[in-house]
């Protein structure tokens, strides 16, 4: 169950500690005040989506956490081993929220960051939310076929039809792309055949522009080349007057004078390394010298070279890389649109597999399904029944789709009969939205029953309905609260009256700033808050009268 929840700078809530206890847990206040921030705070706990203009103004951030006791708490556990975190201590788990005004945030988990995929992950096993507009969603097939999945355990079949549905609208993807080339196939395969033989012919290589250059910049020069090369060879070794030949007498001295005088012993090796370093690269100037083309054909043919990369970059992506992707794309691309017939066959044949198979597992989900919905649809009468449709019955039926869809074969129509005597009606059908209020409450009390969630949240599920409804909606929740933990906010008195512990939701302003708090209400507190929403902001003799008979009556209820 929940037992605290921290609210700061989340629009009129400065800072709040909400502390929650077991059973019926009633929220009032008069409209505006703020009740439905503390909800806000269980959705972005949840997961949900944050919306930073609801950040108090002037506050950096909001920040919202949550403490839950878990009596079971292997679900739970489970979720977090998978989300690598370590299991939470004694069954308490810690559920933190920051939203940025700027945008962005973090989330936590007993103290450690997750990702907003873990909450949500986290948040189907412990809060069961409703609010104010979720019945609409009662009127549409796919938001029935999640009800009566949830009731019936339905993930593994689910799951399963789910993937080959996939797997199914990619292979009709590529049928339709297929089928979409065939007009001008022959065009397409000329004008890549073209591309693939231009690229291919011209054969680039990574690097080779940057190496023809260079030859390019040496064949250009290459008279003068030689010309230099061959006048520093001759001075070096050739020459009678070259350095080699001038030094070959100082080196014979040098030998003598080394064995004369202790101090020129290393110097005939100095010099050596200096001879023999000048005839190394008299050597080297030679080969290379060698090497060198001169060919004025040779030219032609680099500038030529030249050109046609030049030409390639232009047409395809400005970059050697580039032309050699598109070569791969267009190679690619032309085997696709040359193989077209057999991808076709090929593809005929894997998707009649799939459709089997779809088939298959659709059937399996729909065996599921119909095994549920046979006890769904009594147990959410049961319930609508101790909502004072004494005489109302629930059906669920469950039809063959047309065709395939993404939640399986089947369409689903929930049924609703709320007097003795009137035909069965669609759901959608139904105009008084204290109707379809009853009938949420009822299958959230069924679904919340087969998933064992600990948490229900009611925002005013109970409006548009009153006199001995609200009664019946009050006991109802009374009832659901014997079970598991349960939030209502609600307006009307005999529903407030049947709550196990009361929270006032005040609106005051300080220091020219409105703030809304949330407190525990006493005995006698909470005879008044009654008595304000039976009389009005004056509370009357009688309206306190009212809501003393209002409480006495619903704790005799609760003890019978």
């Amino acid at each position: 169950m929940l037992t605290l929840l921290r609210v700061k700078n989340l629009a009129l809530v400065e800072d709040a500690s909400v502390e929650f206890k077991p059973g019926l847990n009633i929220i009032t206040g008069e409209t505006g005040a703020g009740k439905s921030i503390l909800i806000g705070a269980l959705y972005l706990l949840l997961g949900e989506r944050a919306d930073t203009s609801a950040i108090r103004a002037g506050a950096s951030q909001c920040v919202v956490e949550a403490t839950f006791q878990l009596a079971a708490p292997d679900g739970v556990q489970a979720i977090l081993a998978d989300a690598g975190l370590d299991p939470c201590e004694d069954g308490q788990l810690i559920l933190r929220r920051i939203v940025k005004a700027g945008g962005g945030g973090q989330a936590y988990v007993n103290d450690v960051g997750v990702t907003l995929a873990t909450l949500k992950r986290l948040g189907a096993l412990l809060v069961d939310l409703h609010g104010p507009h979720d019945h609409q969603s009662l009127f549409h097939s796919a938001a029935q076929l999640d009800i009566l999945d949830a009731y019936a355990r339905a993930d593994k079949e689910l799951n399963a039809y789910t993937e080959a549905y996939a797997q199914r609208q990619a292979l009709l993807a590529r049928q339709a792309e297929l089928a979409a080339d065939v007009d001008d196939l022959d065009a397409q395969i000329d004008l890549l055949s073209y591309r693939v033989k231009e690229i291919e012919d011209a054969a680039p290589v990574i690097g080779e522009e940057e190496d023809i250059r260079a030859e390019q910049q040496t064949v250009g020069h290459a008279q003068r080349i030689l010309e230099l090369g061959q006048l520093i060879v001759q001075a070096i070794s050739e020459d009678d007057l070259s350095a080699l030949n001038i030094l070959a007498p100082a080196r014979k001295a040098l030998d003598e004078l080394a064995r004369l005088m202790p101090a020129a012993q290393g110097w005939p090796e100095e010099l050596r390394q200096h001879t023999d370093a000048l005839a190394e690269l008299s050597g080297a100037i030679q080969r290379e010298l060698a090497d060198l083309d001169a060919d004025p054909a040779r030219l032609a043919w680099l500038d030529e070279r030249l050109a046609t990369y030049r030409l390639l970059k232009r047409k395809y992506g400005g970059s050697v890389e580039a032309v050699l992707a598109t070569l791969e794309a267009a190679q690619e691309r032309l085997k696709d649109l040359r193989t077209r017939d057999e991808q076709q066959t090929a593809l005929a044949r894997e998707l009649a597999d799939v459709e089997q198979k779809l088939q298959k597992l659709g059937l399996a989900l729909r065996k599921r399904r119909a095994a549920a919905a046979e006890k769904l649809a009594p147990a959410i009468t049961t319930e609508l029944q101790a909502l004072g449709f004494a005489h109302g019955s629930f059906a669920v039926e469950l039809q063959p789709a047309d065709a395939p869809g993404p939640a399986g074969l089947d369409h689903i129509e929930f049924g609703f009969a709320p007097n003795v005597g009137e035909p069965m009606r669609p759901l959608r059908a139904i105009a008084s939205s204290g109707e379809i209020s009853r009938v949420m409450l009822a299958i959230k009390v069924v679904l919340a029953e087969a998933d064992k969630i600990p948490l229900l949240v009611f925002d005013e599920i109970d409006a548009n309905v009153g006199g001995e409804t609200a009664h019946a909606v009050g006991r109802k929740l009374v009832a659901a609260a014997r079970r598991r933990q349960v939030v209502a906010i609600t307006h009307l008195p005999p529903v407030a009256a049947g709550g196990t512990y009361h929270l006032a939701v005040r609106k005051q302003v300080h220091e020219g700033r409105t703030h809304t708090r949330v407190e525990p209400l006493t005995a006698s507190a909470r005879v008044e808050e009654l008595a304000r929403m039976l009389g009005g902001r004056e509370s009357t003799s009688v309206a306190l009268r009212h809501a003393e008979e209002l409480l006495a009556a619903a704790q005799k209820a609760a003890t019978q």
